[in-house]
């Protein structure tokens, strides 16, 4: 299901006030999404490894990697799932606070429903939550895109993890956010939903939205990215620009950093 993040540890957007106030508005509103430093650990394993970096308004970052990369814990970090170190801001704002959490959704890798809501009362819960302008029949539109009009009446505990993550999709798209965070967002979706995805995601960054994947299947992203992070071990060891790279392949980026090339 959707949640809204909260964070832990935003010393860094305090030391930067000063710096964000030299700023001219048109550099304060480039970027939505900022990342400093962010670290965690399980016990004495380190997850995640003073990982920096931003992704500007309305463009798509990938977060990309093998399984246990440390992409996961990213994302729940910045919804404010897990404790950690380092910072997080949603435009310029310590993603705790309330402010940030009305402008952000986030899309759990594996989705959770209420046992006794209905897919339709699912929606109605976060429109109410968030007090989202969202129309009934920009619901009904949602709900017909990812082929769940015809079972609206189905209760959170007779849904397929397909289904469930089709509702999580578009309880996170009915709050309109700025931001959006989606973790492994393909895994379990059929083709035709995979496509619809695709095909929203172009959709939010047209309308200026901000939207970070993680994921592990390059093929899934070929069309969707502006900028890549290569993962690896919890660190960032490659990043790319879809502008500077011009007709550069996905896959060929990503060899290139994890067969032992670098960065250019």
């Amino acid at each position: 299901m959707f949640f809204a993040g909260k964070g832990t540890c935003f010393g860094f957007l305090q030391a930067k006030e000063d710096d964000l106030q030299h700023l001219d508005m048109s550099e304060r509103e480039v970027v939505m999404l900022e990342i400093q430093e962010l670290t965690k650990k399980y016990g004495k394993y380190l997850a995640v490894d003073h990982v920096s970096f931003t992704v500007p308004t309305g463009q798509v970052g990938i977060l990309l990697g093998p399984n246990g990369a440390g992409k996961s814990t990213i994302i729940k970090s910045i919804a404010g799932l897990l404790r950690y170190q380092g910072g997080v801001g949603i435009e310029h704002m310590p993603a705790r606070t309330l402010e940030a959490k009305r402008v952000f959704a986030y899309v759990p890798e594996v989705p959770a429903m209420f046992d006794a809501l209905t897919v339709r009362e699912h929606i109605e819960y976060i429109k109410r939550a968030y007090n989202s302008d969202i129309t009934d029949q920009e619901i009904n539109q949602l709900l017909t895109r990812f082929e769940l009009d015809d079972k609206q009446q189905k209760l959170g505990r007779e849904l397929s993890k397909g289904m469930m993550q089709k509702v999580s999709i578009c309880c996170a798209l009915a709050i309109k956010p700025k931001v959006i965070l989606l973790d492994e967002p393909m895994v379990g979706l059929d083709p035709a939903a995979i496509k619809e995805l695709k095909e929203v995601v172009l959709e939010l960054k047209e309308q200026g939205v901000t939207v970070l994947i993680s994921t592990h299947m390059l093929e899934m992203v070929k069309e969707l990215w502006d900028l890549i992070f290569i993962m690896e071990k919890g660190k960032i060891i490659g990043m790319f620009n879809k502008e500077d790279q011009k007709d550069a392949d996905i896959e060929e980026l990503f060899f290139q950093i994890t067969e032992g090339g670098e960065a250019k």
